[in-house]
């Protein structure tokens, strides 16, 4: 068994145990006083896997806004025996990475760890830190985008530096078209996929 966060409205933070089959039951972390197994539901439907390309990318927020959502944390650099991120079950993934051409270079490091996995980004989500995005990141974001599902640019949101619930926070029209965007193209991507898998 493992242990994951998911972003779950009105519970502010969520342990879940994970089993093979892929099938959780969330329990609240600061109760839960030993191993909790599996549910015999399936996933619920629209849920996303979300986990960053490193850290600060701005994960366990987009987690928050995109819920339902499971926030896998940060991909883990390859070592023997120990997976880059935890299976996503068939869920779509939305890789989360910053704008700058050091977040560039750790996503394409986090999406070559992926595929390795045999896992598939759905969406590359980039967030922007407000700035113009360098030309070193633009080139590698280009490249990336035939290894992933869709691209999608998050604009800075200035009012999240402010607020203490993500949630919470009134997001700007081009935020909101770009959580909707991630959502979107994150299912169109697993539709697509398996489809290209059926014989």
């Amino acid at each position: 068994m493992l242990q994951v966060r998911r972003a779950v409205p009105g519970v502010p933070d969520v342990a879940v145990l994970r089993e093979e089959g892929c099938r959780v039951r969330p329990t609240a972390a600061r109760t839960r006083t030993g191993l909790v197994s599996p549910q015999d539901d399936d996933q619920p439907a629209g849920e996303i896997v979300v986990v960053g390309a490193h850290g600060g990318a701005g994960a366990t927020t987009l987690a928050i806004l995109l819920r339902p959502s499971w926030d896998m944390g940060v991909v883990r650099r390859l070592a023997r025996g120990h997976p880059s991120i935890w299976p996503t079950c068939g869920l779509p993934l939305v890789l989360v990475s910053r704008n700058t051409a050091a977040a560039a270079a750790r996503a394409i490091a986090a999406v070559n760890a992926i595929a390795w996995q045999g896992e598939r980004v759905a969406v590359l989500a980039i967030v922007s830190d407000g700035f113009p995005e360098p030309t070193a990141a633009a080139y590698r974001f280009h490249v990336l985008a035939a290894r992933a599902g869709a691209v999608v640019r998050v604009p800075f949101i200035a009012s999240l530096r402010t607020a203490d619930d993500p949630a919470q926070v009134d997001l700007p029209r081009s935020v909101r078209r770009s959580i909707a965007d991630i959502r979107a193209k994150a299912f169109v991507s697993v539709v697509g996929t398996a489809l290209i898998r059926t014989p």
